[in-house]
This record gives structure tokens, sequence and C-alpha cells, in this order.
């Protein structure tokens, strides 16, 4: 994971709407939703959504695929977890603690 990606991912989720979108889809897992379903659970107008759904696809953070007559948008793990171990590859001045002992132990914590 490059830089210019880190950046490209971390703008797109810098929207309310994209951020919204991008969450619902981590939670939907491998199985993805559809446009309409997305509309309807985050109650946005389904034109903005296409917009948003477009800005997220360019970033890498989610995949289209057609399935029949549907498109169904699935979020990208490999992606997000590329975007946050290029975040937290120095994390604990390099002592190479993973991301779950960052968050779990104290930032004053020398042992980290």
């Amino acid at each position: 994971m490059n830089e210019d990606h880190v950046i490209k991912s971390l703008a797109a989720l810098a929207h309310q709407v994209r951020l919204r979108v991008f969450r619902a889809l981590v939670v939907a897992g491998a199985e993805g939703l559809t446009p309409s379903v997305l509309a309807e659970q985050l109650e946005v107008a389904s034109t903005a959504l296409s917009f948003h759904l477009k800005e997220l696809v360019n970033a890498g953070l989610i995949t289209q695929e057609r399935v029949s007559r549907n498109l169904v948008y699935r979020a990208d793990f490999a992606r997000m977890d590329g975007v946050l171990g290029y975040l937290t590859e120095n994390c604990c001045a390099g002592a190479g603690c993973g991301l779950t002992e960052v968050l779990c132990c104290p930032a004053s914590d020398k042992g980290c």
C-alpha cells in the first residue's frame, strides 16, 4: 500500500454518506448489498447514493459486481486492511505490536 492509495481511501471516507455506506457494507460482509437496500437502510436518495458508490469504487474501498439484473456492492476488506496496516505499521515506536494491542494498552504504557 502506498501513500497515494491511502490518501485516496481516506479522502473517500471523509464524507458522512460514504462513511455510512462503507460501514453498512462491512456489516453486510461477503454477501454485500444492492443500491436499493443501501438507499433504504441509510435513507439516502438513490441518485446521491450512486455518486457516493462511484467514489468508493474509484477509491478501491468497495467492489461492484453484476448479479443477474442487480448490482451488488461489497467492502474490499483487503484494501481496508492495507490502509490500516499503513497507518499502524510503525506504532509503538516500531516495536511490532499489533493494532489490538495499541487500542487496548494505554499510550503511557512503555510495555506496549
